[in-house]
């Protein structure tokens, strides 16, 4: 996939785009998105590896793809447990099931949990003790981005399961003692990482599942976001490439889970 000559150009149309759709009057008074950058690492199919920095909106679409996991976070691979700053597209993770999975796309930005945004969101991490889940669950504290998500194979106070096995919201965890919610006033680099398929891997302990966008994560975006989006990865050309979500999530905004 091609990257636009002018990133920074590319996202401020897809801004205007986007407003272009609405009524003059609502777009005087409403806020435009703020920008953000995005460093993407990725695998080729010649494997060659390529780094490329983007320019994007600092829209929910986007973040998420970034957001997991922190600097220093532990992954598991067939080398042993690696910093997810020092892993290299190629490496092969080790996912809940005991297969090894090439490393594909690694995502990277800097945000201020502490700072929300022009509409209100927060960016807050959610910090989980050592033994927090479990024996070893995880080894020792991990401090997870907004929007990594947990397997979870058991009922838990807070959190009901329709299936044998959902993906749960670290949010959904916190308890105030164990598991806590911080904001720290200063950047934090956050991460996320893209296998062949998605999948559930071992970080820090804990098994956290891959990135995925959901199957609608595009149905009501305009096209040049959809474009922004998908130059973002260059191992899909549309949300199927992504393949179907390896276990059910349990998302936030369920009115039981309130």
């Amino acid at each position: 996939m091609t990257i636009p000559q002018s990133l920074q150009r590319a996202a401020a149309n897809a801004i205007e785009a986007n407003a272009l759709l609405k009524d003059p009057a609502d777009r005087r008074s409403e806020v435009r998105p703020q920008l953000r950058r995005y460093d993407v690492t990725s695998l080729l199919p010649n494997g060659n590896i390529v780094d490329t920095r983007h320019v994007a909106p600092s829209l929910p679409l986007f973040e998420e793809a970034f957001t997991a996991f922190c600097r220093g976070s532990l992954v598991e691979t067939s080398s042993g447990p690696i910093a997810i700053e020092d892993l290299l597209p190629g490496d092969a993770l080790i996912t809940a099931e005991g297969e090894a999975l090439p490393l594909l796309w690694k995502g990277c930005t800097s945000l201020v949990p502490a700072r929300a945004t022009q509409n209100g969101r927060s960016h807050r991490l959610t910090s989980f003790t050592a033994d927090s889940l479990g024996e070893a669950k995880p080894m020792s504290s991990v401090v997870a981005g907004p929007s990594a998500r947990v397997l979870q194979r058991a009922p838990l106070p807070g959190i009901q399961l329709e299936h044998e096995a959902a993906l749960v919201p670290v949010q959904q965890y916190q308890d105030g003692m164990s598991i806590v919610e911080t904001a720290p006033p200063t950047a934090v680099n956050l991460y996320h990482l893209c296998l062949s398929r998605h999948a559930v891997i071992n970080v820090g302990g804990l098994p956290f599942e891959t990135y995925h966008p959901g199957p609608d994560a595009l149905k009501l975006v305009s096209h040049a976001i959809r474009t922004l989006y998908l130059n973002l990865f260059s191992h899909v050309d549309s949300v199927a490439g992504f393949g179907p979500l390896t276990y059910p999530r349990i998302e936030l905004q369920d009115p039981d889970l309130l």
